[in-house]
Formats: structure tokens, C-alpha cells, sequence
């Protein structure tokens, strides 16, 4: 699969050596797009994509300003699959990560010329009796950094796409029907890749733009793109 002009510059991928940022820099590659990845273990990255690519990989933190300018320089593009982990007690916990590093990793991406911001988060952010929530109040955090991605990134000539998945899940790409909705109503679960699918599709479907949308997976069919589901979106 090529590119064909849907989208040019480099993509910044952080988070890229989780389970759903692996899936989003595969995407991205079988698009032939372009992209960097931003991780916290040069290391890691080299031995999930190879030593060859050593070069692509920005070591560091949202946690730290410096190391967000160094990544986000000369990009166009941020997909961000980052959040805290709420199962390691050595963990940052989700107050720095998902609300204050995702503000300032928005407003130095902004303030860097970086045109699109895409965020990974989650369904029932908007639900603060979510069990979830017992785990230092995680999805309220992950709404507030979600709030200032909105709010950093509603300026003329820059565009943000928020996408709250379902349940993640292992599995390939294009083996399920999808639903897309809003309101923070949909239950259910999603396949990583699907969610990466999506998220690569939002740099230049116009649906996706400045629009935060909650998905996940419903009738196992056959797909050859993820695009028709964007319809689903006002």
C-alpha cells in the first residue's frame, strides 16, 4: 500500500513500543509514510524494529520539556498511544502522565509548528463512578489531558483527533465491522490494530478532524478499510 498524497511529513509516534504504538508504527509503514518514534528505551524500539532505524528514534519522556522538543522537531504529525500504567506501582502515576504530560506534550507540539495532534485515550472518560477510576482516578485524568489537547490545539491551521477505544484486544487488522460513535455511550472491545488503522486514517480524513469519537468492534467481516466507518461520525 503507498501513500498517494494523503498525507506528507513525518509522523512523530509516541508511545511506539507499546502493544497499540507497535500496531501504529506498522500502520504507518505499510502506508510509506513517514515516521519518528518517540520512546522511553532506544533500546526496546531497536529490538522491536531494528537496528537500522536507530536513527528514527527519540529516547525520553513527556515528562520532560526538553526531551518533547527534541522529538516533535521537524514533524508535522503527532499519534500519541501513550498512558499510564495503573498496574506498575513504580509507574509514574496518571496525574503526571495522561493529565499534565499531555498538556505539555500538546502545547510544545503546537508551539513547534506541529500541524495534527491524535491521542489514544479511552471509553467512559466522561464517567467518573468507573471502577477504572479507583485506579488513581485514571480516566478522569486521561479526559483532563484530553480537555487540553482540545483547548491547545483549537487554533486556525492546527487540528486535533481524539479516539476512545473499547477493550483493546491482539488480533489483526480488517476482520471486523466497526462502530464509531460520540457521547461516550459505546461498550465494548477493539483489536490494537484497528485502533492504529484508525488513528493513521484520522491524518487526513476530513470526519476526523477536531472530532473525539469513541470505537469499537462489532460484526467479524472482512474489511478492506477502515474509512467507511468515519461515515458513522457527524
Amino acid at each position: 500500500m503507498t501513500n498517494n498524497n494523503r498525507f506528507g511529513g513525518t509522523v512523530l509516534v509516541a508511545g511506539a513500543t507499546g502493544r497499540t504504538g507497535q500496531w501504529i508504527v506498522r500502520r504507518l509503514q505499510e502506508y510509506g509514510l513517514d515516521c519518528r518514534l518517540f520512546v522511553r528505551s532506544a533500546t526496546k524500539a531497536a529490538n522491536l524494529f531494528g537496528l537500522e532505524n536507530a536513527d528514527r528514534y527519540v529516547s525520553g519522556s513527556i515528562e520532560n520539556p526538553a526531551d518533547i522538543e527534541s522529538a516533535v522537531s521537524g514533524c508535522s504529525a503527532v499519534i500519541s498511544a501513550i498512558g499510564a500504567s495503573v498496574t506498575d506501582p513504580e509507574a509514574p502515576p496518571p496525574s503526571l502522565i495522561d493529565r499534565d504530560g499531555m498538556s505539555t506534550f500538546a502545547r510544545i507540539a503546537r508551539d513547534n509548528g506541529v500541524k495534527k495532534f491524535i491521542q489514544v485515550t479511552s471509553l467512559a472518560v466522561t464517567k467518573p463512578e468507573h471502577p477504572m477510576n479507583r485506579y488513581h482516578d485514571v480516566l478522569n485524568m486521561k479526559l483532563q489531558g484530553e480537555n487540553a489537547i482540545r483547548s491547545i490545539y483549537n487554533e486556525n491551521g492546527f487540528t486535533y483527533t481524539i479516539l476512545r477505544p473499547g477493550g483493546l484486544q491482539d488480533g489483526e487488522p480488517f476482520r471486523h465491522c466497526l462502530q464509531f460513535g460520540t457521547g461516550d455511550t459505546l461498550m465494548g472491545v477493539i483489536d490494537r490494530s484497528d485502533v492504529a488503522e484508525t488513528a493513521v486514517v484520522s491524518l487526513w480524513h476530513p470526519k476526523a478532524r477536531n472530532m473525539t469519537f469513541e470505537l469499537i468492534r462489532s460484526l467479524p467481516q472482512a474489511q478492506s478499510s477502515v474509512e467507511p466507518f468515519f461515515e458513522q461520525l457527524p
